[in-house]
C-alpha cells in the first residue's frame, strides 16, 4: 500500500478488477509492486504517477477520495482496459465508509462525517485491533440510503439485501482465511472490497468497515509494513465472519448493534465546563493520522476533541500544536491537555466527541492538576471496577471504555519478544506497561525506557487495557517525575534527563505472585508429599491461539501437515483445557480433510466446515483472553462475557477433575456464533 496515493473508493477497486481478464488478473499482484515503487507527484487534487517517461496514470481525487472508476485515467495504449488501472486502485488505502461522501442527512452538527474513530489508532494492539482488536460502535443513524429504513424499531429483522450481502462477505473473508495472508492477492482483495461495498449499501456499516479493515491489514502483511500486526487482522477477520454469522438470523434489538453505523448523531448538551485530561497523537493504519485531547466535566464523564485527516508521522506530531476544532477559541491541543474549555451549546456524540458546528462557542478556562477535583476522582474509582468496565462487552461503550487510571510505583523493567516493558506494582498485580505505539516518530518508546531508569518513583499514569493473562496496559499519559501537579503526554513530549529524580530512590522489593509460589503441604512425609500442580502462568494457553493465528498468515494448508497436533490436543486437556483441546483437534481435522473421487483425484476441500472450525477457535481464544485477563486484575466475566462483581461464580459447570489446574470460567465459544432458536411451536 502507498501511503502518497489517494483514497479509493472500495467499489472503484472491485469494479476495474472485475474488468480484467483472466490473463491479467494472473499478473495484477506484479504490477500493484510496480505501480507502487513508480514515482508520485501532486498537483491539487490530480496525482499523477510517471509510469515511464512519456505515460502518466492520473488519479483525480476531489476531496482526498476517489469514487469513480472514471477518476483513474491511464496514458498508455491499452487504456483503459490496461493493467495499470486496477494495479494503482489496489496499492492505493482503501477510502473508510465515514469518508466517503454521502447524500446530506439531517443532523445536529455538521462535524457528524468524521474519520475512523480514533479510539485504539495510535496504539495498535495484538485489533483491533481492535484494536486492536475491535472498536465499540455507538448507535449512529444509517446512512441515507433506500435500505435506511431497515434500522427502524419495527424492523427487526435482516432484510433480504442484508442476509445477501452478509452471505457475500462470509464466503470473501472465508476465501481469504483459506489461501492466507500469502494467497490473498489483490483478487481476493477486490472480492472482499465488493462484499464491503454491497455490505455497506444494504445497511451493514459495521461489518462492511470491518472487511475494509482485513484489505488493509492484508496490504499491510504483504507489503512489509512494519506497522502490520498479524493479531490485528486476526481479529479483523474474525469479526467479519462473526458479524455475517450472526446478522441473518439474529432478531431483536441485537441486530442493530451488529448493523452499526456510520455518522454519529450529536445531540445538544448545554453549557460545558472542561478540564483538560491528557491528549494523545493518531497514527492508524489506514492512512489517517492527527491528535485527539481528553476531557473530563466537573461529574467526571470524559469527552474528546479530535484532529484526525488523511497524513503520516509528521500530521501525527504537528497536530499536538494546532488550535482545536471547536468555537473560537485559540487553544492546541497541547495546551488544551493542560487547561479548561467553557462551552456554550455543547453537541456531545454517544461516543464523548464534542460537536463543532456553527452553533458551538468556546473560550479558555483555567486547568487543574491530576490531583484536584474533578480530576482525582478518576483515580478514586477501584482498579476492578475499572477493568469491568473495560472488558464489558457492549455494544454501545463509550471511547473511554477501555482507559485505566492507576497509581502505580515503577519496579524496573522484563524482556519480551516484542521488547522491553516496564513493571509497575498497582494495588498488588504488578502491571506491565507497554508502548502505546512502536513508530520511531513517536516518543513512545524513548519515554518509556528513560522512566525505566528510576524505579521506586510513584506515579499517577493513565493508560489503555490490553487483554492478556498477565495485567497489561499501554502507556499513555503520567504525572511528571519530579513535579505531581504537571503531566507528560508520552506520545507527545519528550521526556530529559533532567526531568527525573536525581537522587536514586531505590528499587522496592517486588511482592511474589501467588501463581509462582510452589504448592506445598505443611510438613509432610516422603510418601504423602503431593505433586504440586502446574502454575496457571504455565498453562498451554498460546497452542490454541498460534493454530489460529497460522491459519490466518499461512491458510488451510499450513494445519494440514500432521506435526504433534495429538499431543498439543492432550497437553491442553492435561491442563483442565477440555474445550480448548477438541477445537484444536477439530480445527486440523478439517484443514486436513480432502477427500477423493473414484479415480483418485483430490476433491475441493470443505471451506466452511474449516471456516466454521476456526472460527469457534477464534471466538474461543478471545473469550479465553479476557477471561484470563479479568482474573489477573481481580475481576470476573459472566457466561455471556460480561464483566461481574470479585468472586461472583460465572458458571454452573463442574469443577474440572482432580490434579487439573484450576482456570478462569470461561463462556461457551459457540453462545457468539450459534444461530439463534427457532421459536417454540404450540400444538402437536
Amino acid at each position: 500500500m502507498n501511503a502518497r496515493l489517494p483514497h479509493v473508493d472500495p467499489s472503484v477497486t472491485a469494479q476495474l478488477v472485475a474488468a480484467l481478464t483472466p490473463r491479467l488478473r494472473k499478473r495484477l499482484d506484479s504490477g500493484v509492486g510496480k505501480v507502487a515503487a513508480r514515482p508520485v507527484s501532486r498537483e491539487g487534487d490530480v496525482v499523477r504517477i510517471a509510469l515511464d517517461d512519456d505515460t502518466d496514470l492520473e488519479l483525480h481525487a476531489p476531496g482526498g477520495v476517489v469514487t469513480r472508476a472514471e477518476a483513474i485515467r491511464c496514458g498508455c495504449l491499452l487504456a483503459p482496459d490496461c493493467l495499470h488501472r486496477a494495479a494503482a486502485a489496489s496499492a492505493a488505502p482503501v477510502a473508510e465508509p465515514a469518508a466517503l461522501p454521502t447524500t446530506p442527512a439531517p443532523a445536529t452538527d455538521p462535524s457528524t462525517a468524521s474519520p475512523p474513530t480514533t479510539h485504539g489508532a495510535a496504539s495498535p494492539t495484538g485489533t483491533p485491533t481492535p484494536t486492536t482488536g475491535a472498536t465499540p460502535t455507538a448507535p449512529h443513524s444509517p446512512p441515507p440510503d433506500e435500505h435506511a429504513h431497515a434500522s427502524t424499531p419495527a424492523q427487526d429483522t435482516a432484510t433480504p439485501a442484508q442476509r445477501t450481502a452478509a452471505t457475500a462477505l462470509h464466503d470473501a473473508a472465508a476465501a481469504v482465511l483459506e489461501a492466507g495472508t500469502d494467497g490473498a492477492g489483490a483478487v481476493l482483495q477486490a472480492e472482499l472490497l465488493r462484499a464491503a461495498h454491497t455490505a455497506r449499501l444494504a445497511g451493514l456499516p459495521r461489518a462492511a468497515g470491518r472487511a475494509v479493515a482485513v484489505v488493509t491489514a492484508l496490504r499491510a502483511a504483504r507489503g512489509g509494513d512494519p506497522a502490520y500486526r498479524l493479531a490485528d487482522l486476526t481479529a479483523a477477520l474474525r469479526e467479519v465472519l462473526v458479524l455475517a454469522h450472526r446478522i441473518p438470523e439474529v432478531t431483536g434489538p441485537g441486530l442493530a448493534g451488529l448493523r452499526g453505523s456510520v455518522r454519529q448523531p450529536y445531540t445538544p448538551d448545554g453549557s460545558l465546563r472542561l478540564y483538560g485530561l491528557f491528549a494523545e497523537p493518531v497514527l492508524s493504519a489506514t492512512g489517517y493520522a492527527g491528535a485527539v485531547t481528553w476531557t473530563a466535566d466537573p461529574t467526571g464523564r470524559l469527552h474528546t476533541v479530535s484532529d484526525v485527516a488523511p497524513g503520516g508521522p509528521e500530521r501525527a506530531t504537528g497536530a499536538a500544536d494546532r488550535a482545536v476544532r471547536i468555537g473560537d477559541t485559540s487553544l492546541t491541543h497541547r495546551e488544551l491537555s493542560r487547561a479548561g474549555l467553557a462551552v456554550s451549546g455543547a453537541t456531545v456524540s454517544p461516543a464523548g466527541r464534542l460537536g463543532a458546528g456553527a452553533g458551538v462557542r468556546a473560550v479558555r478556562a483555567s486547568g487543574v492538576d491530576w490531583s484536584a477535583e474533578p480530576l482525582d476522582r478518576l483515580w478514586a474509582v477501584p482498579v476492578t471496577e475499572q477493568i469491568s468496565r473495560a472488558l464489558r462487552d457492549d455494544q454501545d461503550a463509550r471511547e473511554d471504555q477501555d482507559l485505566l487510571f492507576l497509581d502505580v510505583t515503577l519496579v524496573g523493567t522484563v524482556r519480551e519478544a516484542a521488547g522491553e516493558c516496564l513493571l509497575a506494582e498497582c494495588d498488588g498485580p504488578t502491571v506491565r506497561l507497554t508502548a502505546a505505539h512502536d513508530h520511531p516518530a513517536l516518543p513512545h518508546r524513548e519515554n518509556l525506557r528513560l522512566l525505566a531508569s528510576v524505579p521506586g518513583v510513584r506515579l499517577r499514569v493513565i493508560a489503555r487495557l490490553t487483554p492478556g493473562p498477565l495485567p497489561r496496559a499501554a502507556l499513555l499519559a503520567v504525572s511528571h517525575p519530579t513535579d505531581p501537579g504537571r503531566h507528560v503526554d508520552l506520545g507527545l513530549d519528550r521526556l530529559g534527563r533532567a526531568d527525573l529524580p536525581t537522587a536514586p530512590t531505590g528499587r522496592p522489593h517486588p511482592l511474589p505472585h501467588p501463581a509462582d509460589q510452589p504448592h506445598r503441604a505443611p510438613h509432610p512425609g516422603p510418601s504423602q508429599r503431593p505433586t504440586p500442580p502446574p502454575p496457571v502462568d504455565d498453562a498451554p494457553l498460546h497452542l490454541l491461539r498460534r493454530r489460529v493465528t497460522q491459519a490466518v498468515s499461512g491458510g488451510r494448508r499450513v494445519l494440514a501437515f500432521p506435526g504433534g497436533r495429538d499431543t498439543e490436543a492432550a497437553r491442553l486437556r492435561r491442563y483442565g483445557l477440555g474445550t480448548a483441546g477438541d477445537l484444536l483437534t477439530e480445527l486440523h481435522v478439517t484443514a486436513a480433510d480432502r477427500a477423493r473421487d473414484p479415480f483418485g483425484r483430490l476433491l475441493p476441500a470443505d471451506t466452511a466446515r474449516f471456516v466454521r472450525a476456526w472460527l469457534g477457535a477464534a471466538v474461543y481464544t478471545e473469550f479465553l483472553d479476557r477471561a484470563l485477563c479479568a482474573a489477573a486484575w481481580g475481576a470476573s466475566l459472566d457466561a455471556t462475557g460480561r464483566s461481574s462483581a470479585p468472586g461472583h461464580s460465572t458458571t454452573g459447570r463442574p469443577t474440572e477433575e482432580p490434579g487439573a489446574t484450576r482456570m478462569p470460567a470461561v463462556p461457551d465459544p459457540e453462545a457468539a456464533i450459534r444461530p439463534a432458536a427457532p421459536p417454540a411451536r404450540s400444538g402437536h
